[in-house]
């Protein structure tokens, strides 16, 4: 019997020594290179056992790899001090003495670098490698020991002694059964190995001898350097196979379950034709519990197609998408989109309108019950009724509700489809920047879907809903598209008859839906989207109107939702009034409801901890439950001095009064201006000034004064942005009161644009200018002209106790806001 090498043996990464694997055994059949080596029978064992060790030896230093006596192993040479070691011993006796390195990575190894105890090993072969490399076949002998170097130079030289084994009665029971283990492990490691050939078997059955069989498989071991020095250095032979058997179970182990791993992923890749068959004794078991089968759910969907009421165009869409899907085969991705796809066309309310109701005297009670004031818009709502009702085939308008926070926008829908008898259905734009949420993705992106108009469109169900808009100006463009643009189409009646979703692949009537949009600030929204809508104000509400609206929804409202009864808490309407004064600064009712619910809290914590308190409250209750009066810089202060005058502003929630104040310090001219101001509002106090010294002699000024002064105008309340041409006149009048030292009326305000000519230009924003005087208490408001169309469009109620003074020159302004008395003790000039 031998065992075949293959004589082509590779170089490791340190340029040294690394054995090959067996690559077959067999007695016929072998390469005309291999090298025959026979295997070691005992009495070639007791013969190497009984040869002398010589005292001195060479000493072949091995990185990666440890000689077992009686094993015969391929290494290659790459040091100088390697080759010239082996062309010396070849050359001689042949015999050298092989250790293994406790460092690879040594190159230059020393007593310390390398193991004591080693191998006696014999040169059988020296061949000269087609790539230069010296390649020799050894076959260890015996175990030695190092006890000295003796030289290093031209390679190592040491001074050795046999390193004795221990060996135990062979014929005993306990080693016997440690033979035949190792024999049957090596059986089955052999078996699920697939790099070790099945012929192994051969050799493991054909060696004799018990020492050279534990040396030949721990040789062989996936094992370390270092665990496999450790196995050598074992005197005794029996604790030697004992440790030898310990590893080979370790490595048993480790191909089973390598093995398993490699079925389990096997498996994986059969997954596919797993499942097809799965699926196929799916549908067999859908069939014969009486489930839906593939064929028959193409069956119902072509069954409910019958059912829509949609036109010849969409139809002959769906039956040819329909046929796509009957051609795919259900295991492939694109078949759950088709589905998906054939799902939307169904659900979608094709041609089904709900039908409106033209009640408008109920319509009106509705929109009455639920919102208090609001006239424009619900006289508008009554027209869009009644124009309907006469032609029934009208193109909806599109609203757009504009105004402060917390108006009753968005809750005027809601009355808005109870009085048409329609659907509901609220859309937020808020922050939305992509523009598929409206158009929607193309159906062949994964995870694709339809825009978010006709996502809402199928849970409302018909065709004809109230569709509100909310917060239609917050919308933003990015990278993803600009949605304002896409909502141009939606919101065009000439166009959104045919609207494109992109999911849809097909145009969608829109034509009919009342769409009703809702804003903040309209100079935010897109020019062409605005001209899309008809702008519909939702101004502030005044005091009365608030104090009614807490009264009729915020309080019952309150009181429902805190479980309490309108037994439990009363709030009288004077309570309520300083409420809405003294803790609320808005155009709406929603910190206003804030406010009640902190009322309506006090008494439900005082009824659950059965503490005492008043059912009707009073003003003291109130400061007791909310605090001291927070609100009260809103109020007229009277003006004293000259250069302080009320204007009346503009803001985001409703109107406001401001007070701009001038004075006068010793110095060359300079004019600053301080308080938070905008560019434009600059401006004004500019022109205001230069108008003055044009006009200083009108006005009774000394133009010296303009040279010996300085002037410093400053809006109170720096903290808060203030812009805009609102305030000409009125930093106008603070000017001509502070040179003339004559402080303004008492209880006036003004608001007005001034040119360079002295002429006043209308300004908007007058209802919620007016509320805010009306809050003041102011009773004198000095406007433009041109604003009085703006005054006759609001109620009569809302002008009680005020007086408007047109004007359209600077000279009437100041003739009737300043008085002709001077200020007591004022300022020579």
């Amino acid at each position: 019997m031998f065992v075949c090498y293959d004589k082509m043996t590779e170089k490791d990464d340190m340029g040294e020594m690394k054995i090959t694997n067996f690559d077959n055994i067999d007695l016929q059949g072998l390469d005309e290179d291999a090298e025959l080596i026979p295997l070691l029978t005992p009495e070639d064992e007791e013969q190497m056992n009984r040869e002398s060790l010589p005292e001195t030896l060479p000493v072949l230093p091995l990185r990666n790899t440890v000689l077992f006596p009686g094993v015969v192993i391929p290494i290659t040479a790459g040091r100088d001090k390697s080759i010239n070691l082996i062309k010396d011993a070849n050359n001689g006796s042949k015999t050298i003495g092989v250790v293994s390195q406790k460092d690879e990575s040594v190159e230059n190894p020393g007593l310390e670098d390398i193991n004591t105890v080693g191998t006696v090993a014999r040169i059988l072969r020296v061949l000269q490698m087609p790539d230069g490399n010296t390649t020799v076949i050894i076959q260890g002998k015996k175990r030695f020991k190092i006890d000295a170097v003796l030289t290093e130079k031209p390679y190592l030289t040491a001074k050795v002694s046999e390193a004795a084994e221990v060996r135990p009665d062979e014929k005993g029971s306990e080693f016997e059964a440690i033979i035949d283990s190792i024999k049957e492990l090596a059986f089955k490691i052999i078996k699920d190995n697939p790099n070790i050939p099945s012929e192994a078997t051969f050799a493991i059955k054909n060696i004799q001898s018990n020492s050279f069989l534990i040396n030949f498989v721990s040789s062989n071991l996936n094992l370390g350097v270092k665990e496999k020095q450790q196995l050598l250095e074992i005197a005794n032979l029996q604790e030697r196979a004992l440790a030898t058997l310990k590893y080979m179970n370790m490595e048993l182990q480790k191909l089973e379950l390598r093995n398993d791993i490699q079925s389990k992923v096997r498996s994986d890749m059969d997954q596919q034709q797993r499942e097809y068959f799965l699926h196929q004794q799916m549908k067999t078991i859908q069939e014969e519990l009486g489930g839906l089968s593939y064929e028959e759910e193409v069956d119902e969907m072509s069954e409910n197609a019958k059912k829509k009421k949609w036109g010849k165009k969409v139809k002959e869409h769906f039956e040819k998408e329909l046929s796509k899907l009957q051609r795919m085969n259900p295991q492939v991705a694109e078949y759950s989109i088709q589905r998906n796809y054939l799902d939307l066309l169904l659900d979608l309310p094709w041609n089904e309108y709900s039908k409106d109701k033209f009640d408008l005297k109920r319509a009106q009670k509705i929109l009455d019950r639920d919102h208090y004031g609001l006239e424009d818009v619900k006289r508008r709502i009554i027209e869009y009724l009644a124009v309907l009702k006469l032609r029934n085939d009208m193109k909806s308008p599109i609203l757009c509700l504009y105004g402060p926070p917390g108006v009753g926008k968005t809750s005027l829908g809601k009355s808005v489809a109870e009085a048409l008898g329609r659907e509901y259905v609220r859309m937020s734009l808020g922050g939305l920047r992509d523009e598929a949420e409206i158009r929607g993705h193309r159906k062949t992106y994964i995870g694709a879907m339809p825009g978010r108009i006709i996502q809402s469109l199928k849970k409302a169900g018909t065709s004809n809903p109230v569709f509100i808009l909310d917060e239609i100006d917050k919308l933003a463009s990015s990278h993803q598209g600009d949605p304002s643009s896409a909502m141009l189409e939606v919101l065009d009646p000439e166009q959104n008859s045919e609207f494109h979703d992109n999911f849809l692949e097909m145009g969608y009537d829109l034509s009919k839906v009342m769409f009703i949009a809702t804003a903040n600030n309209l100079s935010t929204i897109q020019p062409a989207l605005r001209d899309r809508m008809e702008i519909i104000n939702v101004t502030g509400y005044t005091i009365e109107e608030k104090v009614e609206i807490a009264k009729r929804h915020l309080l019952p409202k309150q009181l429902k939702e805190h479980g309490l009864t309108k037994k439990d808490v009363k709030i009288g309407k004077r309570q309520l009034e300083k409420i809405v004064e003294g803790y609320t600064r808005e155009s709406g009712v929603r910190s206003l409801e804030k406010q009640i619910a902190k009322v309506v809290r006090y008494a439900a914590k005082s009824i659950a901890m059965e503490e005492a308190y008043n059912v009707t409250l009073t003003n003291e209750n109130i400061e007791e439950i909310l605090g001291p009066a927070r609100l009260e810089r809103d109020k007229y202060e009277n003006n004293d001095v000259a250069g302080v005058v009320t204007g009346l502003a503009w803001t985001s929630v409703g109107g406001d009064i401001l007070f701009i104040e001038s004075i006068l310090s010793k110095g060359k001219g300079a004019m600053n201006i301080t308080g938070n101001l905008g560019k434009v509002m600059k401006e004004s106090a500019t022109i205001a000034m230069e108008y003055i010294k044009s006009n200083a002699e009108t006005y009774g000024v000394d133009p010296e004064v303009f040279d010996k002064y300085n002037v410093h105008i400053h809006v109170p309340e720096g903290a808060t942005p203030k812009d805009g041409p609102s305030a000409g006149i009125t930093m106008l009048t603070s000017l001509v009161s502070l040179f003339t030292q004559r402080k303004v009326k008492k209880s006036l305000a003004m608001t007005g644009e001034i040119t360079l000519r002295g002429k006043v230009l209308p300004v908007g924003g007058i209802k919620e200018k007016i509320l805010a005087a009306k809050r003041a208490r102011i009773k004198e408001i000095i406007l433009c002209t041109d604003n009085k169309k703006d005054i006759e469009e609001i109620k009569d109620e809302y002008l009680k106790g005020l007086t408007f003074h047109y004007v359209t020159d600077m000279s009437e302004v100041i003739d009737i806001a300043i008085t002709k008395q001077k200020v007591k003790n004022a300022k020579k000039l």
